[in-house]
């Protein structure tokens, strides 16, 4: 996988390379600005494949100093909502893009689109079709066989006023299309006279009982680019074979430009599901807790988990730009997301399992501070201070009552180093009446304040501590993939069998040092020796909440 991702991003990009084509002198737009568009669908909220399309879209535009287009693709009443669209901007800006005052609808041009489609009838290249969905089906043919239609050569008066008449509501849905005249035996089954309006009576949430006739996407989409002034249509691979009818489309109207449209492929990540539809079971079914659950590949739950934009689009561009649909390691984009937060993220100490050490020869009233710095990577986040008092919290795990090989921490007689404090030593522990071990005891070496050795003696183990006089009592929940399977939904799979059941862990009774106080809106932290976390969108000053971004060893091989 990481030699297909070098592979591609050091390649080249051929929509880069088409475009300068296009623009340069005597290229088919000499002398136009490019002119691009994110078209989204307003079904469902935007996911981490759309990111790409995005970086796509929208870079593009930048690199050319050209302009990036907003439209919502809602000709489909049926599944639309103002939900959808308001999440859609707010994902986009978060990603660092803007479209300025170019926020269009695609319901905008449904007048220009009538007119379009009455142009086709009249130049006998459109026709109103009385074949029920299932009919079409049954005549569709095959490689061997033409399509068919008994209303092909309908007159195109004939056509004109039936057109007319189910723009006014006078027949039920399923009983007329409005089909292109193209060809019916061509190899390409998308040009077979394909459909391009139907009847629907679902109001839409813009037109409201304006239309009961909406149009097709193939047939709207090129009108909407062409409305637009749209220099270069960039769109998913699915849509290659749609190209021949995104053409025939521009080139039979009386379209005020000819958009190019260029395709790349789709992003897959293992580990997930990429269909808005299946996204949308997994909420309606109670799967998960919303769009904006952590373990959603939607970019609202990215954000709540931890993702940055930084490191989202740095994924997207090592990805690169190809023709070839792949699948990427979702291992890849937390290697993007933790070489974002090691650089940025401010380190605390945070113990999630916690149990007390007692430092027996400490004093008992003494509290000392301790300066440390925020960001290792970057100096001038300064520093902060942290106390510490004769009883701390350790992690559980920190302590094992013998020995075991390889194993540097908390045991009887060994050695250890309290993170920038003190270097201690193990005498023992205490346990409850199962057995469990409630307190370490330990002992402290004064000459080794801010854990320095003077004596240059080797103490291989380093753990984090909270001053259990001074901390703050936080929930963390910790997330690992979605799905048991790395294709979930693949042949004849049900997606909803792979279900991970132990995607989501709570912890109730983690410790954190107090420097975390106050937090507004979402942080970013590395918990350190435990990975990188963030403030989740619930969380108080009352009732702090942390969600893990993602650990802190790095699951991608490079190859």
């Amino acid at each position: 996988m990481a030699e297909e991702i070098k592979n591609e991003s050091t390649a080249g990009n051929f929509i880069q390379d088409f475009i300068t084509e296009d623009i340069a002198e005597g290229g088919f737009y000499e002398g136009k600005k490019v002119h691009t568009r994110f078209p989204p669908e307003p079904n469902g909220y935007l996911h981490i494949g759309h990111a790409k399309a995005i970086c796509i879209d929208f870079g593009m535009a930048e690199k050319f100093n050209g302009i990036c287009n907003l439209r919502m693709d809602d000709t489909n009443p049926t599944k639309e909502d103002v939900e959808y669209i308001d999440a859609i901007k707010e994902d986009i800006k978060w990603l660092g893009f803007d479209w300025e005052d170019r926020f269009y609808f695609a319901s905008e041009y449904f007048d220009q689109m009538y007119e379009f489609a009455v142009e086709l009838i009249k130049k006998g290249l459109a026709y109103v079709c009385e074949l029920t969905p299932e009919q079409m089906r049954e005549n569709r043919g095959d490689l061997t066989t033409p399509a068919t239609s008994p209303y092909r050569d309908r007159p195109v008066e004939e056509s004109l006023d039936l057109f007319e008449r189910m723009k006014n509501g006078e027949f039920e849905e399923g009983t007329k299309t409005l089909r292109a005249k193209i060809d019916l035996a061509s190899g390409n089954f998308n040009m077979r006279d394909p459909v391009i309006y139907r009847i629907n009576r679902i109001p839409h949430h813009r037109t409201g009982s304006k239309w009961c006739i909406y149009p097709m996407y193939d047939f709207a989409h090129p009108i909407e680019d062409a409305m637009e002034g749209i220099t270069h249509s960039l769109c998913t691979l699915e849509f290659e074979a749609h190209r021949p009818l995104y053409d025939w489309v521009i080139d039979n109207i009386t379209a005020p430009c000819k958009p190019r449209q260029i395709e790349f492929s789709r992003l897959g990540i293992n580990n997930t599901v990429m269909s808005k539809r299946k996204l949308r079971q997994l909420v309606e079914d109670g799967y998960v807790a919303g769009w904006d659950d952590p373990r959603m590949p939607t970019l609202c739950g990215l954000r709540r988990r931890g993702y940055t934009p930084a490191s989202i689009r740095n994924f997207c561009e090592k990805i690169g730009v190809s023709k070839t649909n792949s699948v990427v390691e979702y291992s890849f984009l937390e290697h993007c997301l933790r070489d974002d937060l090691n650089e940025n993220a401010q380190r605390v100490m945070c113990v999630l399992n916690p149990i007390k050490l007692v430092i027996t020869n400490y004093p008992e009233d003494k509290t000392e501070e301790f300066e440390v710095e925020n960001n290792p990577q970057k100096p001038e986040d300064g520093t902060r201070k942290i106390t510490f008092s004769r009883e701390v919290f350790i992690e559980a795990d920190d302590f094992i009552e013998e020995k075991v090989k390889g194993y540097n921490r908390f045991y009887p007689g060994n050695e250890v180093r309290l993170k920038s404090a003190y270097i201690v030593k193990c005498t023992g522990c205490e346990k409850d009446e199962n057995g469990k071990v409630t307190t370490v005891f330990a002992e402290y070496d004064p000459l080794t304040r801010g854990g320095d050795t003077p004596d240059g003696r080797k103490v291989r183990g380093t753990v984090h501590w909270v001053d259990a006089k001074n901390y703050l009592d936080a929930q963390v929940r910790l997330y690992d993939n979605l799905f048991t399977d790395p294709e979930p939904d693949t042949g004849d799979k049900n997606f909803r069998d792979y279900i991970n059941p132990d995607s989501l862990k709570t912890l109730t009774n983690c410790k954190i040092e107090t420097s975390v106080a106050g937090i507004d809106g979402i942080k970013h932290f590395q918990f350190m020796r435990l990975g990188y976390f963030c403030t989740d969108k619930d969380s108080t000053p009352e009732k702090l909440i942390f969600n893990r971004s993602v650990s802190l060893k790095d699951g991608f091989k490079k190859k």
